[in-house]
């Protein structure tokens, strides 16, 4: 029997994890879960899926824009398997999946904390089987692991140093800047780092970060001191087989993060959509033991594929993480 899904939150994430799920064979979405009448919630019902209010306040303005209402999120709960939380950070909904005994996965937006189990696919898998709640890892985490765990697995890393340049904003967010101004987040590590401990045990690692007037991505500058001496070549023919890792070539034109960006539209993606970690060939430098390269993260869609492996790997339907990546990889239609 496919894993039946549901999505608390249909906005920026939640969306993007329906269609995913859609698309695989083992997973099926019994309800969506949105407040108010949104471009989303007509989305939704668009495509086919189930609407549930949180409670019954929410439903007669949904049923006033004509938003078919089937119920509200505890029913919800009684059918669904696991529920994926894409709620904003302030909202607490975790005591309700506790009392319908569902299964739960939050996203990086909340802390470790809150589920005691971050998780990325090549990181740790294997400590998300069978688990009631888990976090996916955020954007940038996301990117950071998919690059750094081949490196530590093959060579070994000594330290990690990295500088996270944000985007300032999501590209629907007409609310939060900066505008015209580069703003430095002035604590230091970054909240990035830590993030990437929580799922790559031991790593050192330390990271700061910069708010740019930009919406599309978000770019790494990040120096690697390894325990052994590869080439460059090494590392690039290392990450032409990883999973979920395109590296592109400023000589073909990818200068920046807006050529990524038409890139993943000429591939056919919805929305745009790239669900890989852009990362330039030929910025890959090695010098020594030290590793130097830039990559790109959309932060809209890079941590999808992460939520379908997250399911898989919690309902115990798959407990190699390599056949479940490529199960997902596969359906999603990512680079192979």
């Amino acid at each position: 029997m496919p894993v039946k899904v549901a999505i608390n939150g249909y906005g920026t994430i939640g969306k993007r994890v329906a269609d995913a799920v859609r698309q695989q064979d083992d997973m099926e979405i019994v309800g969506v879960v949105k407040r108010r009448p949104t471009f989303e919630a007509f989305d939704a019902m668009k495509n086919g899926f189930p609407f549930y209010a949180p409670t019954e306040e929410f439903i007669p303005a949904l049923e006033k824009a004509r938003i078919k209402v089937t119920g509200t999120l505890p029913e919800l709960l009684e059918i669904a398997d696991i529920v994926i939380d894409c709620t904003p950070k302030k909202a607490n909904y975790k005591p309700l999946y506790e009392k319908h005994n569902v299964k739960a996965i939050w996203q990086g937006g909340e802390k470790h904390d809150l589920t005691g189990l971050s998780f990325n696919t090549m990181a740790n898998y294997e400590d998300a089987i069978g688990a009631q709640f888990a976090r996916v890892v955020s954007c940038n985490t996301t990117g950071l692991c998919r690059t750094l765990h081949p490196i530590q697995e093959k060579y070994g890393i000594e330290n990690v140093l990295g500088v996270m340049i944000r985007r300032s904003a999501d590209p629907w967010d007409s609310k939060t800047g900066p505008i015209n101004s580069i703003e430095p987040i002035l604590n230091v590590p970054s909240h990035h780092g830590p993030d990437v401990a929580t799922v790559m045990y031991g790593l050192n690692i330390q990271t700061t970060a910069v708010k740019v007037p930009t919406t599309i991505m978000h770019l790494h500058s990040v120096v690697v001191k390894m325990k052994a001496t590869p080439s460059s070549q090494d590392i690039v023919d290392l990450w032409e087989n990883t999973p979920r890792v395109a590296l592109v070539d400023s000589g073909e034109g990818i200068k920046g993060t807006s050529q990524i960006m038409e890139w993943a539209k000429d591939l056919g993606r919805k929305r745009g959509d790239l669900f890989e970690i852009a990362v330039w060939k030929d910025g890959v430098h090695v010098v020594g033991d030290t590793l130097y390269y830039y990559q790109a993260i959309h932060q809209e869609s890079d941590v999808i594929p992460e939520n379908i492996d997250c399911i898989r790997a919690m309902c115990n339907v798959e407990t190699d993480k390599f056949k479940s990546m490529e199960k997902t990889d596969k359906a999603m239609g990512l680079i192979a």
